[in-house]
């Protein structure tokens, strides 16, 4: 079966599923093969679950009729996306980095709704899986998308621009993240520079925090550059108050004036920023620009402000690496507050320079006075300190719980294995 006869099936039946579980009658369910699953046996549930179509790479499944022969279900999944992309002549936004990806993608999406029919990556369905399916779930009536893109080694993100095709793009930043896969920090500007490349190549348009020189020198070559940063920019600002939520001053560009935001940490300075960049190449007036940004409140543990009582708590806990710990630590460090409890959960993927970056992580907390500090599992165990240290997420918990606390901020930060915020419950 060529894409085109199946694209011709999918205009019929343009739900996609890869999970039964979340099926529902008149979908098109893909049968993926993982290291611990083979979908192929699940397509007759799916079938009996009411799905139109099966598509299968095992002939043993066959269901005559029903299913949907193919020689690699993935990569006909991804090669479906990127023929349903080619229909469209939209931009299309791709973002990617090692911090603030998702928090940008949600930013740049509240402000081009304000006046386009935007569709963007739900939640952070961003790897090989997640971006077809966000692709395909892109209507006719679109008029903007916006396409986040993680990676943990080379060569992923050139992959997804294959199908992606985007128009626009953004590197929201290149720090110590993924290590282990893109073998450092250089590795990681390239990984995540092959956004760049393909806008090189296809005569797109990069938005670019000028304030980052290594992001100056990557995005030389593209086409079309529009800045953003601290000063000399296109779009500049600077932060004007963080204490705890942020509020963004813009100072030059047509959208001037003070965005106040229900965002934690002035580490998100660069995130609106970027929005406000692109609402403003995009014409979409400045009031909308401002009232969207300042409606979006951050949500799934990323930068969120939860209150328990008389307690504050700072739940950034949907993931971290050294660079966005660091951030995280000294913008609480920084906060107006006299009882501050730390909870870190340990930082994964970062191979040989693992327990190095953990004690630099313990060297920067004992620079500032804190009323209790709680490291979790990983290489935190493996360092000599003075602070609590529990196993993991559910023993944290317990030791919070007999305390007490009243009056007092928390930061509870750690990597997505760690699941910090369960410590809360």
């Amino acid at each position: 079966m060529t894409i085109e006869e199946l694209y011709s099936i999918y205009l019929q039946h343009p739900q996609v599923q890869t999970d039964t579980r979340k099926l529902k009658p008149g979908d098109l369910f893909f049968a993926l093969k993982g290291d611990q699953f083979n979908g192929n046996q699940f397509a007759a549930a799916a079938l009996d679950a009411g799905a139109a179509y099966a598509v299968i790479d095992d002939p043993a499944y066959t269901i005559p009729g029903k299913t949907l022969l193919t020689a690699d279900v993935l990569t006909t999944l991804q090669e479906l996306a990127g023929h349903h992309r080619s229909q469209f002549n939209i931009p299309f936004i791709a973002i990617t980095g090692s911090n603030g990806k998702t928090t940008t993608k949600e930013l740049v999406h509240a402000v081009l709704s304000a006046r386009y029919k935007t569709y963007t990556t739900e939640g952070n369905l961003n790897n090989h899986i997640g971006i077809p399916l966000t692709l395909l779930k892109i209507r006719s009536d679109a008029e903007m998308a916006v396409i986040e893109m993680g990676a943990n080694h080379q060569k992923e993100i050139e992959g997804y621009c294959k199908y992606a095709q985007p128009t626009h793009g953004i590197i929201t930043n290149c720090g110590k993240a993924h290590l282990e896969g893109f073998g450092g920090v250089e590795g990681v500007r390239k990984g995540k520079g092959e956004l760049y490349d393909y806008l090189k190549a296809h005569n797109g348009t990069a938005f670019v925090m000028k304030d980052y020189d290594y992001l100056q020198t990557m995005s030389a070559g593209i086409p079309h550059i529009i800045t953003y940063g601290s000063k000399d920019a296109d779009i500049s600002g600077h932060v004007r108050e963080s204490d705890p939520f942020l509020s963004v001053e813009i100072t030059n560009g047509p959208a001037t004036g003070t965005i106040s935001t229900q965002l934690v940490g002035d580490y998100n300075f660069p995130n609106v920023l970027v929005a406000v960049t692109a609402g403003v190449f995009f014409k979409v007036p400045a009031d909308l620009i401002h009232a969207a940004i300042a409606a979006y409140t951050p949500s799934n543990s990323r930068s969120q402000l939860v209150k328990k009582g008389t307690n504050t708590i700072i739940l950034d806990a949907y993931n971290a690496n050294p660079s966005s710990m660091l951030l995280a630590i000294e913008n609480f460090a920084r906060l107006e507050a006299s009882n501050k409890v730390l909870m870190l959960g340990a930082m994964a993927e970062l191979g040989d320079e693992s327990l190095p970056e953990h004690q630099r992580i313990i060297a920067l907390i004992q620079q500032h006075p804190w009323k209790e500090v709680v490291l979790v599992g990983g290489d935190f165990l493996k360092i000599d300190h003075p602070y609590h240290a529990f196993a993991d997420s559910t023993a944290a918990g317990e030791w919070l719980r007999q305390q007490s606390l009243e009056n007092t901020h928390l930061l509870v930060k750690g990597s997505r294995s760690m699941q910090m915020e369960k410590a809360l419950q």
